[in-house]
């Protein structure tokens, strides 16, 4: 497993992107049946992610974003199409492939260091080694005085902390994010963005996040993809030339400002077609 630290420039990852998608998604289409008839969830939806890219997906609800996670992640087939992850076809879950849903879903019967270490019990792995490795993880979310602690005595945003530390476990190469920090506070939510940012910087990971927070995704990513309202396709693109590292300083900048108006009024465009 690799925990090796990147250094960070603070350059743009614009410049450090390889040109080939990692995670490509072509024409996907999801429908789901229900006693009025077929539901379109997903039509025709095409993009690729290049390996260490962090992209975030916005749109109305309802327009099918966690579908498509969760399309990604091989827990749904699409109807039509497919998604590739490093030129092979994602036909069921895949240990390169980890999954953070909106609630942190931790056993409440297990440590933060038992949570964590259960995907990699799962695989039989030594447990020496498992035990190893979680407390390697849990160092890395800033929680390594709370390894002996149940999800009952964390916060929302502490619990998120372990289910993350959780996802990345089995060292996948892509890390996807349905709506993480949702159901905490404001403040909370902005401490997260930025601990997720480190760890991201850490890690290099690919990463999708689904977020109904226009800012949120700006301030974390380095392309926006907007997604029409249900059947869900990709409606615009837009590039976040920010430089790196940020902090929340960023988000009272002019540049900042224009080009969260510009995911805004992509949104709005994408409602009106």
């Amino acid at each position: 497993m690799n925990f090796s630290v990147s250094p960070d420039s603070g350059a743009t990852r614009h410049d450090q992107k390889p040109e080939a998608p990692s995670l490509r998604v072509e024409g996907v289409s999801v429908s789901f049946p229900t006693p009025e008839g077929e539901l379109k969830a997903l039509e025709s939806v095409s993009f690729g992610v290049v390996s260490g890219e962090f992209v975030c997906l916005v749109g109305p609800s309802g327009c099918g974003k966690s579908t498509l996670l969760r399309t990604l992640a091989g827990l749904l087939q699409p109807n039509q199409g497919r998604v590739w992850l490093d030129g092979k076809p994602v036909v069921a879950p895949h240990r390169q492939v980890g999954l953070v849903f909106q609630q942190a879903n931790l056993m409440p019967w297990r440590t933060v260091l038992g949570n964590v270490m259960l995907p990699l019990e799962l695989i039989d792995m030594p447990k020496a080694r498992a035990r190893w490795r979680a407390k390697v993880l849990i160092d890395l979310v800033g929680l390594s005085e709370f390894a002996n602690a149940y999800p009952s005595d964390l916060s929302g945003g502490m619990a998120q902390r372990v289910a993350i530390a959780r996802a990345l476990a089995r060292d996948p190469d892509v890390l996807l994010l349905d709506e993480p920090f949702g159901s905490l506070d404001a403040l909370t939510r902005e401490r997260m963005g930025q601990e997720l940012l480190r760890i991201w910087r850490l890690q290099r990971k690919t990463v999708l996040m689904v977020t109904h927070s226009v800012s949120e995704a700006v301030f974390l990513s380095d392309r926006v993809l907007v997604l029409s309202p249900r059947p869900g396709t990709v409606a615009a693109t837009e590039p976040v030339e920010l430089p790196r590292p940020r902090d929340l300083a960023l988000m009272e900048t002019e540049e900042f400002g224009a080009l969260a108006g510009r995911v805004r009024a992509a949104i709005e465009e994408a409602h009106l077609q």
